[in-house]
């Protein structure tokens, strides 16, 4: 009860006619002299409010078929009401990747169990104080009464009898004190199994946080909506939420916060360990969640690094993750870790790990059906689930993408279908001139024309002029020129390391499929002797038939570079990020824009929190495993400053962008296609139209007018701070939707829920069975193409395939990379995915329109997947259906857990 007294005592009417009351204490409860008459009701008959003896009460019971009746019940107010909570609570009793040593210190577990305090709030003031409505504390120690649940050991339910006075109102929020010495994590309250709370929060006992958890019932409220027993715990919530923006962030907290990108680097350990911050104006970059660390000794710019063996980055502690989705991800660094010993052990054996054939590269993968292990009864392998012969417990599971019946490197026809089609499908673009023109600075680069000429395809144009070949839509590129030159030089420095900024052109066949038909080859102007550009065409016989070969493998390599740094990492990952942080600090969970959201920001916070400790880090996967090494996150950096834009982020917006579609109003999604078998951009426009139509719904529902937008303070504040704070680098762009209409926040709302969920399934969960066989995808070349005046020439002569192997990363280096993507490319067993109804009836009670445009939505998803399957099986679409052609099912919405190379969850999840 004192927690209420201290968070209610400072209410505040809303009205404009109170003052702030500055009393210590605050009457809980009415009338508590006859709480010796109680009356139990079953039937949620606070619904309405009684102000009279005897007054009757409206009370609404919903029927599975979503109709309400109306019983009438006589309630004298002199009585008091007894009302049943049920509760379902997690604890945590696992052991933790994410190390929060001050669960369970030795002064914790000398703490009395003191079970945990429940109060319930009403959306109504007591007229003689201006305060909520409140029922009595009622504490309830859980563990001597609670039922285990059967969807996990750590499970429990149980119920608390709440009294409350007859004319106590409609319930608004429950106020929820954990005193027990482990915090708790409440995923339902429910009041006579009618009203429903929003929960699946933790948390912390009392003796870390005397903060009193708000759970507000399910029902949104836009702010001007808000009743008012709730208006000041909304804002105390936001409050508590946003913080001071001072300190140092605990485990335990629950404050969403900026900083810029700082911690990437470790001065402390060594000069070659420091790392440039990225967000300003030297290299501009989306904000993230700040933790508050204290800067290192060599650079108070720079925040201190994280020490991984005790603790992990911090983020607001219901955004970690927990439970199955966490021993996913163990599971997959212990597998990585048994399936990196053979290359390991290789490696002692060769001094430089190259393989010495193909046979090195595909003994990695598992070529025999998995059989029972008899000693596979308990331990490491029963954890891991691994199944089949020693040997195997050692292998790669085999890309499925991967065709063993045809030659161990990328041919042309795949690489031009997995730019349509592959784990990169949104680099590919039309060429608009030729010889393409660079848009990179002359005063700053020199004049960089391209080296490509008429001779190099005009053989290759099916008789066409290349004019004609334009001007029929026939010709389409990767450029990716000026995002790799200006780096080019310090790439090329470091050691092993060695790359070119690539063009290819493509042809579109008769046939609809892409083929390749020139590759330029750039590299820094540094000698006046020696040409800084080349260019290949198809091969015409042995010499030229490698050097091809070769040329796409460097293709590939920019390719995955910018498909993980760009568009992957950039596009989806950091650019959500503010939005997120923005969303949980501005709008509150009441509000109904924050409960369509929530569905798409899970664990993107802590994903990105991993990211900085191991993947874009100083010495991480990246850097490490990427051909732009410790230059990686400048050439973000650019790309963002350079290219990023919020308003082309929608799909229809950036296939017009690439030139890939033109606006045709009589054409489905309003858009003509310029290629018509263009798999991501077919399936992509189905999902897209099925988001934005449940956006358009929903907001009309809420928002039916201009002016109701324009006058919510809080959805005003959280875009404005998404672009002026989060974004802040390119606050000052002329292209950011302008917050006014509802028309205009369907637009913002499709971009964001289309990014968290479809484009990133789009770009992440085919990472393994695209890019798993390193041959054919490499994440980084370790030689350039030889040339007659080079001493290796000679030596790519004489032993080609011994040049291309070379060329490639060694074998650790390959499982490395082939692990991390196996990790990042799988599904969780608690995955939930676009357009399940999970939750959806308690999430918006009674609210009919809104329910039924989320079955209209989960039906519309199950048909989208119907045709996707039936287009994969379609011979005319030779992108995706053919001999020896996989199937395109990264945007089919469902999937079983694992590596499945398919399945669009709700938000960036791995």
């Amino acid at each position: 009860m004192a927690g209420t007294n201290s968070m209610l005592s400072s209410f505040i009417s809303h009205e404009g006619k109170n003052t702030p009351n500055t009393s210590p204490t605050y009457p809980l409860t009415q009338s508590t002299s006859v709480y010796g008459k109680t009356k139990t009701l079953k039937a949620p008959m606070i619904l309405s409010s009684c102000k009279k003896k005897m007054k009757s009460l409206k009370v609404a019971k919903a029927t599975l078929a979503m109709d309400f009746l109306e019983e009438e019940i006589k309630v004298d107010v002199s009585l008091t009401l007894k009302v049943t909570a049920t509760v379902t609570v997690k604890i945590r009793n696992e052991v933790s990747m994410m190390k929060i040593p001050w669960l369970y210190s030795p002064n914790d577990m000398k703490h009395e169990e003191k079970g945990v305090g429940f109060q319930l709030v009403s959306t109504q003031l007591d007229p003689s104080t201006m305060k909520p409505k409140v029922s009595e504390e009622c504490v309830k120690d859980w563990s001597k009464c609670a039922t285990r649940k059967a969807n996990g050991p750590d499970c429990f339910s149980f119920e608390v009898e709440l009294v409350i006075d007859a004319d106590f109102g409609e319930p608004g929020a429950i106020l929820v004190r954990n005193n027990d010495n482990k915090e708790l994590y409440v995923e339902t309250i429910s009041l006579d199994g009618f009203f429903h709370f929003a929960c699946n929060f933790w948390i912390q006992p009392s003796h870390i946080s005397k903060e009193q958890r708000i759970f507000f019932s399910n029902k949104a409220y836009l702010p001007s909506q808000t009743p008012k027993g709730l208006k000041y715990l909304r804002a105390t919530e936001l409050e508590n939420k946003r913080g001071d923006g001072s300190g140092h962030r605990l485990p335990s907290d629950r404050i969403y916060d900026y900083d810029t990108y700082n911690d990437l680097g470790n001065p402390d350990k060594g000069v070659e360990y420091a790392r440039p911050t990225l967000g300003g104006e030297t290299n501009p970059h989306p904000r993230r969640c700040r933790t508050g660390r204290p800067s290192t000794v060599s650079d108070v710019t720079c925040e201190t690094r994280v020490n991984t063996m005790i603790s992990s980055t911090y983020v607001p502690r219901d955004e970690v993750m927990e439970g199955t989705r966490r021993n996913d991800i163990l599971k997959g660094i212990w597998k990585g870790v048994l399936h990196n010993i053979p290359p390991l052990v290789a490696t002692f054996n060769n001094e430089n790990g190259v393989p010495r054939d193909f046979d090195d590269i595909t003994n990695l993968y598992r070529n025999t059906p998995q059989v029972e292990m008899s000693f596979n009864k308990n331990g490491l392998l029963k954890f891991l689930d691994i199944r089949g012969s020693i040997e195997d417990i050692f292998k790669f599971e085999t890309p499925k993408n991967l065709s063993w019946n045809v030659t161990s490197y990328v041919q042309d026809d795949e690489l031009g279908r997995q730019t349509l089609a592959g784990m990169n499908p949104v680099s590919i673009e039309k060429l608009k001139e030729y010889p393409p023109v660079s848009k990179l600075d002359p005063t700053i680069y020199g004049q960089q024309e391209s080296a490509l000429k008429e001779e190099h395809i005009i053989c290759n144009l099916n008789g066409m002029s290349i004019q004609e070949a334009l001007d029929a839509n026939k010709l389409f590129m990767l450029d990716y020129h000026d995002i790799y030159l200006p780096f080019l030089e310090r790439i090329n420095a470091q050691e092993d390391r060695k790359a070119y900024a690539t063009r290819t052109i493509f042809f579109l066949t008769t046939m609809g499929t892409l083929k390749p038909i020139a590759i330029e080859l750039s590299l820094p102007p540094n000698d006046t002797n020696i040409p800084s550009k080349q260019v290949l065409t198809p091969p015409v016989d042995a010499t030229t038939n490698w050097l091809w070969k070769l040329g796409k493998a460097h293709v590939c390599s920019n390719d995955n570079g910018v498909h993980q740094l760009v568009h992957h990492w950039l596009r989806v990952h950091a650019c959500m990020e503010p939005f997120i942080i923005a969303t949980h600090r501005h709008l509150s969970s009441m509000h109904p824009i924050f409960k369509l959201l929530s569905l798409h920001m899970k664990h993107a916070l802590s994903i990105n929190a991993m990211a900085r400790e191991s993947l874009i880090s100083a010495e991480g996967i990246i850097e490490c495993g990427f051909s732009p090494g410790k230059y990686s996150i400048e050439m973000i950096s650019a790309a963002y400053r350079d290219w990023w834009r919020f308003d082309l982020e929608g799909l229809p917006a950036d296939l017009i962008r690439r030139g890939m579609a033109v606006p045709d109003e009589t054409k489905p999604h309003g858009l003509r296609l310029l290629i018509e078998d263009y798999p991501y951009a077919n399936d992509g426009l189905l999902i897209w139209s099925a988001i934005e139509e449940l956006v358009h719904t929903y907001v009309n529902h809420y928002y039916p007018d201009e002016n109701t937008v324009i006058s919510d303070t809080e959805l005003q504040s959280w875009y404005s701070e998404a672009i002026n704070v989060g974004h802040a680098d390119l606050r000052e762009a002329t292209w950011w939707p302008k917050l006014s209409s509802p028309e205009k926040l369907v637009e913002i709302l499709t971009i964001l829920i289309w990014t968290a969920s479809a484009q990133h399934a789009a770009l992440n969960f085919g990472q393994y069975h695209y890019g798993g066989y390193v041959p054919n995808r490499p994440p980084l070349m370790q030689k350039l193409i030889p040339q007659q005046h080079e001493n290796e020439y000679a030596a790519f002569m004489a032993d080609p395939q011994g040049y291309f192997l070379a060329s490639l990363p060694s074998l650790f280096e390959s499982t490395k990379y082939m692990a991390v993507v196996d990790i990042i490319s799988a599904h969780s067993h608690e995955e939930e995915y676009l357009g399940e109804m999970k939750d959806t009836y308690t999430r918006w009670p009674g609210e009919l329109k809104i329910i039924e445009a989320f079955y209209r939505f989960s039906m519309k998803v199950k048909k989208i997947e119907n045709e996707i399957n039936r287009r994969n099986v379609d011979p005319k679409l030779r992108n995706r259906c053919g001999a020896g052609v996989p199937p395109y099912e990264l945007l089919v919405p469902t999937s079983k857990p694992g590596v499945t190379g398919r399945g669009v969850p709700n938000s960036i999840t791995i």
